[in-house]
């Protein structure tokens, strides 16, 4: 096994290579933490305004999955000597997407509003759970976008592993979102819900 001296250090693998603050190792793990960060609010919220068993069950999966996420992101942007949040780029332009965020709220794809998030908290029953997992789909469906992002241009092998994943378990979330959906006689989209 070779290792790497002191005299042969500008040959190791460009892997190996702290990620930069413009890179998109530390443009995804500081937007994919506040997308998360998200998440978990909303999920937090409907717990508290539903007693389904079934919603209340995914809003837990999602709050600490995501919450333990976000904890590995803004680990490595740590270790990694990066500031968390950073306001010399725009959300998504390690993407190529960067753009000034919108002024209702949402910073990136699939972000709810904060109109939307005061809606939420005003709900309650049926129709928090509707709008949630209304919400959910769209953020979730921003989320995979954010990940195969991240797949196709992060450096850093862990951090793409973690991507793959996100994009499986969310793909597999949307699709239980969905039934979710139909046994209330909603869909994904805003306009569809039915007797809301």
């Amino acid at each position: 096994m070779a290792f790497t001296t002191g005299s042969d250090k500008e040959t190791a693998a460009p892997a190996a290579r702290t990620p930069t603050a413009g890179s998109a190792d530390a443009g995804f793990a500081r937007d994919m933490s506040v997308h998360h960060q998200q998440a978990v609010e909303m999920s937090f919220i409907v717990r508290d305004r539903t007693k389904d068993a079934d919603v209340r069950r995914l809003a837990y999966d999602i709050a600490n999955t995501q919450a333990n996420q976000r904890g590995m992101m803004t680990g490595w942007l740590n270790l990694w000597g990066l500031p968390v949040s950073d306001a010399e780029r725009l959300p998504m332009q390690w993407m190529g997407m960067g753009q000034e965020p919108s002024t209702d709220g949402a910073l990136m794809p699939g972000m709810a509003t904060t109109a939307q998030l005061d809606t939420l908290r005003k709900l309650s029953g049926r129709k928090a759970e509707i709008s949630y997992l209304q919400l959910m789909t769209a953020h979730h469906r921003g989320g995979i976008h954010m990940a195969e992002g991240c797949v196709q241009l992060c450096r850093t092998g862990a951090e793409k592993k973690l991507a793959q994943g996100m994009v499986a378990a969310q793909q597999s979330e949307v699709q239980l979102i969905a039934d979710l959906l139909k046994e209330r006689g909603a869909s994904a989209t805003s306009g569809s819900t039915a007797g809301s």
